[in-house]
């Protein structure tokens, strides 16, 4: 072999290598866009995870301030009808103990004419 073939062949071996060097720039930047973008859908993803935490605020203080003052009314009411329920049967309770006491003295005055008689 001689120096000049051994120059081309020196030189087809460095354009090969050239060749994959150049290859492998392109995959590195191409790697790098990749990791940029991904580094854009982390920062978005926290952002709606931010989002998240804020609308997750809005419903425990929706629970806090709303439902929870609407379930307090709710049971105030109910212990008001169950107010009115005890007074409004007082009368009738009233009434049914008026009549054993009638009843009672009925029985007696029959008794007693019993033992007049």
């Amino acid at each position: 072999m001689t120096d000049g073939e051994k120059l081309d062949l020196i030189i087809s071996e460095m354009t090969g290598m050239k060749n994959d060097m150049t290859d492998m720039k392109n995959d590195i930047s191409g790697m790098k866009n990749e990791m940029a973008d991904m580094k854009n859908d982390i920062s978005g993803m926290k952002n709606e995870m931010v989002d998240m935490k804020s609308d997750i605020n809005d419903i425990k203080l929706t629970l806090d301030n709303e439902i929870r003052v609407n379930i307090q009314r709710v049971a105030e009411g109910h212990l008001d009808l169950s107010r009115n329920l005890h007074e409004a049967m007082k009368p009738n309770n009233e009434i049914e103990m008026l009549a054993i006491k009638v009843r009672m003295l009925e029985t007696d005055m029959r008794e007693l004419k019993q033992k007049i008689s």
